[in-house]
């Protein structure tokens, strides 16, 4: 059960930015022989995406990590702002804020590490996934029940579709 003053947070929340590794996958990277890296989604998380992105919830990704694999899944849920190789994630936050019109204070952002932290302050809703390193929890709103790359994401997007005040319709009562 979320308190009143955490509701309100998901209630203001136009941009849902979100790390990839350790958040959107379980932080483990595979290899193949020829030395691509191979990663694996949840698809509960991807549905929750797609669900915030039909609903008016822009949806961004940020990561590090920079190979074609991450923007092909990018592309297949129609994440229009996603970025990588990105040290700085608050920059380019503040960039999509001007672009859509918003204040820091309407965008959440789910990480699981330390290099986040920046972004995490300076946030309307800071949020880290169960198994987060202990200094991004310190300073997150809330704190996932699930762990990264196991429904974390999905989680996040089912409270937003249920709290927020720019959802029209309840797309997980009312179907796709």
């Amino acid at each position: 059960m979320l308190d009143a003053a955490l509701v309100e947070k998901f209630r203001k929340i136009k941009l849902l930015s979100l790390d990839l590794d350790g958040t959107l996958t379980d932080g483990g990277l595979y290899y193949a022989e020829d030395g691509s890296e191979l990663r694996k989604y949840h698809v509960q998380d991807g549905l929750g995406i797609v669900m915030c992105m039909k609903e008016g919830i822009e949806v961004c990704l940020l990561t590090l990590s920079n190979t074609g694999a991450i923007a092909k899944r990018a592309e297949r849920l129609r994440i229009k702002r996603y970025e990588m190789g990105i040290l700085d994630k608050l920059t380019r936050i503040r960039a999509f804020c001007t672009e859509m019109g918003i204040g820091l204070d309407e965008v959440a952002h789910v990480a699981d590490d330390v290099n986040d932290l920046p972004l995490l302050r300076s946030i309307g809703l800071p949020i880290a996934v169960a198994n987060a390193r202990p200094e991004v929890k310190a300073v997150s709103a809330y704190v996932t029940q699930a762990r990264g790359g196991d429904g974390a994401v999905r989680e996040v997007c089912d409270l937003l579709l249920h709290h927020s005040k720019h959802v029209k319709r309840n797309p997980l009562v009312e179907g796709l």
